[in-house]
């Protein structure tokens, strides 16, 4: 069975180490929807030790927290589905009021055409960020 999360993707690597890694999903609609995706092929957070449970949702949360300063959005959506790709990952997703779903989940059927509101330069910046504060944490082990 192949798997999209264990073959390359289109999507752009962030951070990664030993353990999971985080990927900026190239999503017009969603700039700035992220992913964080356990390296081993795991289907359920309960497959991970709570070690390690910890570990995925401490990377979680610092790409929350990034994108809500970088990007300020009005609320970030938290999402651990994998009913298509039974690969343990977290979507993190900035939303907006005016976005094309809202108040929605972006999988849902559209409200509006959407508008975007970016600020400056947030690709380089929100990647900077994250890149800086997943390097020091010292719990999170670095590859």
């Amino acid at each position: 069975m192949s798997c999209e999360f264990c073959e390359t993707t289109n999507e752009t690597l962030l951070w990664r180490s030993e353990q999971c890694r985080v990927m900026l999903v190239e999503d017009a609609d969603y700039p700035g929807f992220c992913r964080v995706i356990w390296n081993r092929h795991v289907k359920e957070m309960t497959d991970l030790n709570v070690g390690e449970q910890h570990d995925l949702m401490r990377v979680v949360f610092v790409v929350e927290s990034v994108l809500r300063e970088v990007m300020q959005p009005d609320k970030i959506n938290l999402a651990s589905l994998g009913n298509m790709t039974p690969h343990l990952h977290w979507h993190v997703i900035p939303r907006y009021v005016l976005d094309k779903h809202f108040p929605n989940p972006i999988w849902g059927t559209p409200q509006r055409a959407g508008i975007q509101k970016l600020p400056l330069d947030w690709q380089t910046r929100f990647a900077k960020s994250i890149r800086q504060r997943l390097q020091s944490d010292q719990k999170i082990s670095i590859s």
